[in-house]
């Protein structure tokens, strides 16, 4: 038996995933930590959770309050919009780490980090500002500046994210992490009035969704970490399909919203991924 429990453990220490998989059942009032950017803070989505309101603008119907309103659980919701892997493990003169708030009783942690630093969506609400000359309705009066990431920052992200998953580990290690990546903005091919971009940048927001998705899954992978892969769930829900889960770009002289982003139809199904991936 002695033999027996060791080659478990030696299995088990070779194979987080299997690890990560016998992971013990959650519970009403487990406490329940939500990292990330916009992706998971919700702007726009419904009335603001944050008293007094700050930039990051976490939604009181983002999928972690409506993950921990039907589960019972005890969040702690650090997302916040504009947050980079940065935000998460240092934090900034004004918002601290969102990395302190994953105590050693934390139970379930869940992530949605990247896009910023690689500037996905950023360029494209860029591209479209541009293209419709909606310069004067952007924030500061010009459009963001495109940016495309370098082979430097995709392997900096990279390591980052499993920096998050190493200080996850360290700081509650019975906990659950799921690393929940991007719902898809744009449709595979094509485009529509409510996504309006130049055929160019269209194909770079494509390719630049694709990779992050593809290193947020070998992270997940690698790290021993549960992957909740959205960006493959919401497939036929972006901005130009019948039932979208993100919003598009504002028109010229039509109501503002935040662009390229989730709504809550978004968020509510993201959050019953989450919910059956507890199951």
């Amino acid at each position: 038996m002695k033999y027996l429990a060791m080659a478990m453990l030696l299995t088990v220490l070779a194979n987080p995933v299997a690890a990560a998989s016998r992971a013990s059942p959650l519970h009403p009032g487990d406490r329940y930590v939500a990292m990330g950017s916009s992706f998971a803070a919700g702007p726009g989505v419904t009335t603001s959770a944050d008293t007094p309101a700050n930039r990051c603008a976490r939604s009181r119907d983002n999928y972690a309050r409506q993950v921990a309103r039907k589960r019972g659980f005890t969040l702690v919701d650090v997302s916040c919009s504009g947050a980079t892997t940065a935000d998460i493990l240092r934090g900034s003169a004004t918002i601290p780490a969102q990395i302190e708030a994953v105590t050693a009783d934390t139970r379930l942690v869940t992530v949605t980090i990247g896009g910023n630093d690689v500037g996905y969506i950023g360029a494209l609400g860029g591209a479209s500002c541009r293209l419709l000359g909606t310069d004067a309705q952007a924030p500061g009066g010009r459009c963001p500046d495109a940016h495309l990431a370098d082979e430097a920052q995709w392997a900096a992200l990279k390591g980052a994210l499993e920096q998050v998953a190493r200080e996850v580990r360290r700081r509650a290690p019975s906990a659950r992490l799921l690393f929940v990546d991007y719902v898809s903005v744009l449709p595979e091919t094509g485009g529509c009035k409510a996504a309006p971009l130049p055929a160019a940048d269209a194909k770079q927001a494509r390719a630049t969704a694709a990779r992050l998705a593809q290193l947020t899954a070998a992270v997940a992978k690698d790290t021993g970490s549960t992957l909740v892969r959205v960006s493959s769930l919401s497939r036929g829900h972006d901005a130009c399909a019948a039932d979208p889960w993100v919003t598009g770009f504002p028109q010229p002289g039509g109501a503002f919203f935040v662009p390229y982003h989730p709504n809550l139809a978004g968020m509510t199904a993201v959050a019953s991924a989450i919910d059956r991936t507890l199951h």
